[in-house]
């Protein structure tokens, strides 16, 4: 499969040639560099001076493909779940072909050939896809390239797994027999198919049929009984797999890794792919970095305002609780009187919220000053350090004060799990016109539903709902 995705990426370097030559000729562009005209001749100049291009391209996208796992499962890959992988793997390797020619020094490369090679790669790349999966579908269908499972176990997900295989004929996967321990099972039929041995049998089994696969799909009090079956399948070289239902988890995802060569099976409440962690935190630094250079003029002179209107310092300077439990310190301007936080307690009777935060409208605390600030979200500015420095997002739960969460209910530690944010869906649904049951449960919301197009609504509607200062106080 790798051999045919770097044939075809070698397809889209002289189709990327030609139909560039066709969108200069017709928009009238310059002649890119070592360029004679849209014929044969032309490409084979053109690619003898870009062989790194002509060569690395490929392979960078095979190798992008590779770490997004598009050749893993090829059979059970949907084509709609294989063309996100595809466009995940394209958006990389355009960020590595990009960096193979500023590393080669290719400073005549033109940027149009290669917005046109990213494109042309990819819709080539999707349609051999989706050529092949027809392919091997009715190959399948044919009864051809049928790979030959052993299931070992009769249980309610056992029984699952079975209908999936079968519904899904195209899959190409064919069920030789049941493996069931239990007394009087041998011979019956589950879901159609016939219990052929207990797993004492196994090893004789992967001996005298023909079985490529055998799967586990077994409850957690099985552990002790299927180690000399995998063993007995691992000396014969007969792939095993294990579909374990250790616990009934209504939250985290299940994954394996590999610790140093030590296996771990892992439970994540939030769940979300190296490359997305890195992409939302490049926004953090880039958004951050951009903000505190753009605002840069306007937080001096909020600096001078807030040292002319009120005794104290211009900075408010607070102990938060940031990722799983870190305390770290957050930046405001500071909108209240020096001394503010001594008087919270004279105040509590007044407090506006449920739940273990204080919030009051008509806060005797704040400055005049401060009111503006805080209704245009202008105190808040210096949290762009935070951002900065890896403390805190752009998007994310609120921090709480270490007195907050200490009285937080059980569940509502889990918003913890996440990095906090100048921004959420608190912050443009409303925030004080909304309860702290609700505030909590809209951070649950965000963090099982993270996803980088969701930080992108938020940032949109902040800037919104900042503009309109609605909710703010």
């Amino acid at each position: 499969m790798k051999g045919l995705d770097w044939a075809t990426g070698l397809v889209a370097f002289p189709c990327a040639y030609y139909i560039d030559e066709i969108i200069r000729t017709v928009a009238s562009l310059n002649v890119k560099a070592y360029a004679i005209g849209p014929t044969i001749g032309g490409f084979v100049y053109f690619a003898s001076n870009y062989w790194p291009m002509l060569i690395g391209f490929p392979l960078i996208w095979i190798m992008m493909m590779s770490v997004n796992g598009i050749y893993i499962g090829y059979r059970t890959l949907s084509f709609r779940k294989m063309a996100w992988l595809l466009f995940v793997s394209s958006v990389w390797a355009a960020i590595a072909s990009g960096s193979l020619v500023f590393l080669m020094k290719l400073e005549l490369a033109s940027r149009l050939f290669f917005s046109v090679y990213t494109i042309t790669a990819f819709l080539l790349l999707l349609l051999q896809k989706r050529i092949v999966l027809i392919l091997l579908d009715l190959i399948h269908s044919k009864g051809y390239n049928q790979e030959n499972l052993l299931i070992v176990g009769t249980g309610a997900r056992a029984r699952e797994f079975i209908q999936a295989v079968r519904l899904h004929s195209n899959w190409g996967l064919r069920i030789a027999g049941l493996i069931d321990d239990e007394h009087g099972m041998y011979g019956k039929k589950v879901e159609g198919y016939p219990v052929i041995g207990r797993i004492q049998d196994i090893r004789f089994l992967v001996n005298h049929l023909v079985i490529d696969r055998v799967i586990f799909v077994v409850p957690r009090l099985w552990l002790e009984r299927i180690e000399e079956a995998i063993l007995s399948c691992e000396e014969v070289g007969i792939p095993t797999a294990l579909s374990l239902d250790l616990y009934n988890l209504h939250i985290a995802h299940t994954y394996q890794t590999d610790f140093n060569g030590f296996p771990l099976l892992e439970f994540e409440t939030f769940h979300a792919k190296p490359w997305q962690l890195f992409i939302k935190r490049f926004i953090d630094i880039v958004i951050s970095l951009v903000a505190l250079i753009l605002f840069a003029p306007l937080m001096l002179l909020v600096a001078i305002l807030i040292k002319l209107t009120s005794n104290g310092p211009v900075f408010f300077k607070q102990t938060r609780v940031g990722l799983k439990g870190r305390k770290f310190t957050l930046y405001k301007f500071r909108s209240m009187v020096t001394g503010a936080e001594q008087r919270k307690d004279e105040l509590l009777e007044n407090n506006e919220m449920d739940g273990p935060v204080f919030k009051m409208k008509r806060d005797p605390r704040i400055t005049p000053l401060g009111h503006f600030l805080r209704r245009t979200s202008i105190d808040e500015l210096p949290q762009f350090f935070n951002t900065f420095n890896g403390d805190m997002s752009i998007v994310g739960p609120r921090p709480p004060l270490p007195s907050e969460v200490e009285n937080y209910e059980i569940w509502q530690r889990r918003r913890l799990s996440l990095k906090p944010g100048i921004t959420c869906i608190w912050q443009v649904s409303g925030r004080n016109k909304i309860s702290f049951t609700q505030w909590m449960k809209m951070d649950m919301e965000y963090i099982d539903n993270w996803s980088l197009g969701l930080d992108f609504k938020i940032l949109l509607r902040t800037f919104l709902v900042v503009l309109s200062g609605y909710g703010a106080e």
